[in-house]
């Protein structure tokens, strides 16, 4: 029974130990002001923005030029159906 209570002892010890470490760590997360990695953010961002439009642009053309011509000859060609 004194092996349990040890055993059991020793796990809430190390727990313990563990959250303030946790906690150490986060505090010091938290209060990193530096801006490390907001440089980075912004051209992910300005990249993603950027190639957004491009393909944006190139669906517009396609449909524009290529699509909605072939289907509006398509619905033509069904409404003009002669039989």
């Amino acid at each position: 029974m004194k092996k349990l209570f040890n055993k059991m002892n020793d796990t809430a010890n190390v727990v313990a130990i563990k959250a303030v470490m946790l906690k150490e760590r986060s505090k010091e997360v938290l209060s990193n002001n530096r801006g490390e990695g907001t440089v980075s953010q912004a051209i992910t961002i300005l990249i993603s923005v950027v190639l957004g439009a491009l393909l944006l642009a190139g669906l517009y053309l396609l449909f524009d030029e290529v699509v909605l011509p072939t289907l509006t000859e398509r619905i033509q060609e069904m409404f003009d159906y002669q039989g």
